[in-house]
C-alpha cells in the first residue's frame, strides 16, 4: 500500500508540475521572466519589443479589467488560452487558432547532426531579424533575441537558420523562432538548430517544450520524430475591447 501511495503522490506531483504549461505566458511572466513583465495584478504582458503576448491569471472580469489597463496602445491582446473558451463580455475576438503544445519526452538529447549550430550574440541581431522577416517563424521583435539563448547556422557567412528560447518558467524552456531560409530548407538545418537547443535546455536542467500550429505539418512531424510528444492543444486568441 505504501508503494501505491508513493506512486500516486509522484503522479500527482508530476501532474501539478505540468499544470504550469496550461497558462505558459502567465507562468513565464510571474516567475523566471517577471523582471521584464508589464503587470497589473491579474494581468501581465511582455514588453512589445520582445513579444506581443499578454496573459491572465484566470479569465475573470477583474483580470480582463487589469489587462485593459496595460494594453498601452496595443490594438489587441494576444493570448495563449484553453481550447473552446468563450469570448468574454466586453471584448471582441479578432483571431483564434489552435496551437499544439509539445514537450520533450526523453532523458537524453537528440543525436548530433552534421550541421553545426553555433551560439548567436547581440551583434547577430540584425541578421536574426532579417531571417525572421524572410522565413516568418512567428512574432519576432527588436528584442526577441534577448529573451533567451539563440543559436544559428551560417553558410558562406550568412545566417540561414536559427532558433532560440522565448518563455522560461518552472524548469521549462520554450523553443521558438526556429527558422530556415527558403533556399536552405530540407537540408536538416531545422533539426540541427532544434537539437542544439534541446541539448542546452537539458544541460540547464530544464525540459524543452515548443508550440506549433497544426497546419505546419512538416515542423510538427519533425519535432515528434525527434522526441517531442503532444501534450495539449491550446488556442492563440486575439482580443480587443468592444466599442461602447
Amino acid at each position: 500500500m505504501r508503494r501505491a501511495g508513493a506512486a500516486g503522490a509522484a503522479t500527482a506531483q508530476g501532474a501539478d508540475r505540468m499544470s504550469v504549461l496550461d497558462n505558459p505566458v502567465w507562468s513565464a511572466l510571474t516567475t523566471d521572466q517577471a523582471a521584464i513583465a508589464v503587470r497589473r495584478r491579474d494581468a501581465a504582458r511582455f514588453p512589445p519589443e520582445a513579444a506581443p503576448f499578454f496573459a491572465l491569471r484566470t479569465m475573470s472580469p477583474d483580470a480582463l479589467s487589469d489587462m485593459g489597463e496595460i494594453l498601452d496602445g496595443a490594438v489587441e491582446a494576444r493570448l495563449f488560452r484553453p481550447a473552446g473558451e468563450p469570448v468574454p463580455t466586453g471584448w471582441t475576438q479578432t483571431f483564434r487558432k489552435p496551437i499544439l503544445q509539445m514537450v520533450w519526452d526523453r532523458p537524453e538529447p537528440p543525436p548530433a547532426t552534421q550541421a553545426d549550430a553555433v551560439e548567436l550574440v547581440e551583434a547577430d541581431a540584425p541578421a536574426m531579424r532579417a531571417l525572421a522577416a524572410s522565413a516568418k517563424p512567428g512574432p519576432f521583435g527588436p528584442a526577441t533575441h534577448r529573451l533567451g539563448r539563440f543559436v544559428g547556422v551560417r553558410k558562406a557567412g550568412a545566417l540561414v537558420a536559427m532558433g532560440g528560447v522565448r518563455f522560461r518558467f518552472a524548469g521549462f524552456h520554450e523553443l521558438s523562432a526556429i527558422a530556415v531560409e527558403s533556399g536552405h530548407r530540407r537540408r536538416g538545418l531545422a533539426r540541427a538548430v532544434t537539437a542544439r537547443l534541446v541539448a542546452h535546455a537539458l544541460d540547464a536542467g530544464s525540459v524543452p517544450l515548443l508550440h506549433v500550429f497544426p497546419d505546419n505539418a512538416a515542423a510538427a512531424g519533425l519535432y515528434m520524430a525527434m522526441g517531442f510528444r503532444l501534450r495539449a492543444t491550446l488556442e492563440i486568441v486575439w482580443l480587443k475591447r468592444s466599442e461602447a
